[in-house]
């Protein structure tokens, strides 16, 4: 068995009910037998990167895994096509997006794998929510923090979602007493 590990997870989301997506998303993941969530940013709304099409709902998890890189993206794709996302259109919408940011420091380049994902570094709707619950976490190809990089964005296009019903968490808050104990 594996050492856990720390993984940040972006998470996204603009057709269909967003924010039951979004909690959806944070349920099953929490419920994952080798992954304890940590921490939940709150849930932002932010500019489409791509084609036309409706603003997304974001956030970031924290977690600790002892599920290898590859097998969590594996869960996280499973969550996906639960939520029936559709891959139609590259930077298209969808019903739900869950993107592997970080996994430990590790650096991985394969045809299925990209950690640290692509751009994240560049993208305001990963880093405003990434820096509320895991300032102190580095890219590791840059070996700046997040903070470090959250500073060097304009979160142009960003707010935070408008319900009165989003995560009730702080930033870096567990959130172990939001969620229902997974099965044994």
């Amino acid at each position: 068995m594996m050492d856990s590990v720390m993984a940040v997870v972006g998470l996204g989301s603009n057709l269909g009910d967003s924010l039951g997506l979004a909690n959806m998303a944070v349920e099953s993941i929490a419920m994952l037998p080798e992954v304890r969530l940590i921490a939940c940013s709150r849930w932002y709304r932010t500019h489409p990167v791509g084609p036309p099409q409706p603003d997304y709902l974001n956030g970031c998890l924290l977690l600790e895994t002892t599920l290898s890189a590859p097998g969590l993206l594996t869960a996280l794709q499973a969550i996906e096509t639960q939520a029936q996302r559709q891959r139609l259109i590259h930077w298209g919408p969808r019903t739900l997006d869950l993107d592997l940011i970080l996994y430990a420091d590790l650096i991985i380049n394969s045809p299925t794998l990209t950690v640290p994902h692509p751009h994240f570094h560049e993208r305001g709707f990963v880093l405003i929510p990434l820096v509320e619950i895991y300032p102190q976490g580095r890219d590791p190809l840059t070996g700046k923090t997040i903070a470090a990089l959250a500073q060097e964005i304009t979160p142009e296009g960003i707010s935070l979602w408008p319900v009165a019903d989003a995560p009730e968490t702080r930033p870096g808050v567990a959130l172990d007493s939001l969620l229902p104990e997974p099965p044994r």
